[in-house]
């Protein structure tokens, strides 16, 4: 068993955990990092990364098909599934030697491919090492929560770490599950030509804006989806005749499902399991790790970062956490989490973005007599007449006082729209700063500029300006 003192042991080669690893690395600290899997984690291997390829395949696919409303006609395009999902393998090829073993060894990162697990308050181990350190760093993400359905043990499915690999080409895939993973991967394998049944216990995209959300509903239904929610399974079962599995599912209301294939994507949980936290007197709950708002657990030698820290399970959120801790601990700065300005993107087509409140929590928050939502829908934004696009919205809500305090989009570009609103957001900016700026013509992101300018527009043009217009004009 070899021994290695170090400042700072990281389990897990996540997002999380290699943005923590390069930089404090970098900056001169002795750095420790486990990986039992594969480096790169969910991001690289089963959730970003391949998950926009195969949406990339899918939107190819959609445009192959030209647009009558353009005079633009095609026959439906030809399209080999394995090829495909070899895209998609390819594109993890290109991004993995970032994350890869060597490159953060040359970097001088000590890289242990072993599964890691506490063994006191400052020591780690694996089947061949024994660390101390004089600070750990937990990083080791989240993996897909299955729910408690009878039958499903005994029935062949899918979840985001298994269905980029498979080259077969689903005649019928059944996804329960609706939130982020559950609606791209819904739009993807329609537009890929599978059959597409999607089952939500609830309401899809459950976190998102209602408003926003229902116009993507009809999106995906036109996409020829079929949507079932407010309705859980009860039960699966599977049956295979002549090499042809049949997967049998049972709803809440008495009706049956039948399809060729299973996507499990009903959430994820903290990945916690084998780390004998006690032997650390770390605190976890069902959410995950415990943490402060400087991401210290219990143990104040120990840290925690990414999905694991019980908080929102997003890639660039595990990088915000790696930079928190390295402040913490190599600069000894007391910094702490500000999620005021915290975006997420789903990228389905169009795409929905989000960021800050919405408008039931500032409501909450701040009293409904204070909130103001403005609202301005894409059907009136010539970029989006131009390419028939006009299905979205921008919909911001602010403080009475002109502060913004959130934003949702939904839009061929949202994910890019919503960066601007993100700042504003963290600078604390009114209303007024966003409703000023010069905004290119024809953009997606002049939607942004009106809904600011809508905030304005009462006042503008009310009798009282007019009669000081008046006024003014006499002299």
């Amino acid at each position: 068993m070899k021994q290695i003192e170090t400042d700072i042991c990281i389990i897990g080669g996540g997002s999380g955990g290699l943005s923590l690893a390069a930089g404090a690395v970098q900056m001169g600290a002795r750095v420790v990092l486990f990986e039992g899997g594969q480096m790169g984690g969910d991001c690289l291997n089963s959730g970003c990364v391949p998950s926009k390829a195969l949406l990339a395949a899918a939107k190819a696919a959609y445009l192959a098909n030209g647009n009558a409303a353009m005079g633009i006609t095609n026959t439906p395009p030809n399209i080999d599934f394995a090829a495909v999902k070899a895209h998609v393998a390819d594109v993890i090829a290109q991004i993995e030697p970032h994350d890869s073993i060597a490159r953060f060894e040359a970097l001088g990162v000590t890289v242990i491919p072993e599964m890691a697990h506490f063994t006191g308050p400052r020591a780690v181990a694996s089947a061949t090492h024994q660390v101390r350190a004089k600070y750990i760093v937990i990083a080791s993400g989240s993996q897909p929560m299955l729910p408690p359905i009878p039958g499903l043990d005994q029935t062949d499915f899918h979840s985001n770490e298994t269905i980029f690999a498979d080259p077969e080409k689903p005649d019928h895939l059944l996804i329960i599950g609706g939130g982020p993973i559950g609606v791209e991967m819904a739009q993807a394998h329609a537009r890929l030509g599978c059959d597409v049944t999607l089952v939500e216990a609830f309401r899809i995209m459950g976190r998102d804006d209602p408003a926003l959300v229902d116009i993507l509903k009809q999106n995906l239904i036109k996409a020829g989806i079929t949507l079932i929610e407010g309705v859980g399974v009860t039960s699966l079962s599977q049956t295979i005749k002549s090499g042809r599995r049949t997967i049998t599912a049972r709803l809440a209301d008495g009706k049956q499902l039948t399809a060729s294939q299973l996507l499990m994507a009903a959430g994820r949980k903290p990945a916690l399991d084998g780390l004998q936290l006690a032997a650390a007197k770390i605190r976890h709950d069902a959410k995950g790790i415990v943490t402060d708002r400087r991401l210290r657990t219990s143990n104040r030698h120990v840290y925690a970062i990414g999905d694991v820290a019980g908080r929102q399970q997003f890639t660039h959120i595990a990088g915000y956490h790696a930079g928190i801790v390295i402040r913490n601990i190599l600069f000894k700065i007391p910094a702490k989490l500000d999620d005021r300005a915290l975006p997420w993107v789903t990228y389905c087509d169009p795409e929905l973005a989000h960021v800050g409140l919405g408008l039931g929590d500032a409501k909450a928050r701040f009293g409904s007599d204070q909130v103001i939502c403005l609202e301005t829908p894409l059907s009136g934004n010539d970029r989006a007449i131009a390419e028939r696009r006009g299905e979205g919205m921008v919909k911001v809500i602010t403080h009475k006082n002109g502060r913004i305090l959130g934003a949702s989009i939904l839009a061929p570009a949202a994910g890019e729209m919503i960066l601007a609103w993100s700042h504003a957001i963290a600078t604390k900016a009114k209303i007024g700063s966003m409703a000023s700026l010069i905004a290119p013509y024809p953009t997606y992101g002049d939607s942004s500029k009106r809904a600011a300018g809508s905030f304005f527009t009462a006042k503008l043009f009310s009798p009282a300006t007019r009669r000081f217009v008046r006024f003014l004009l006499k002299f």
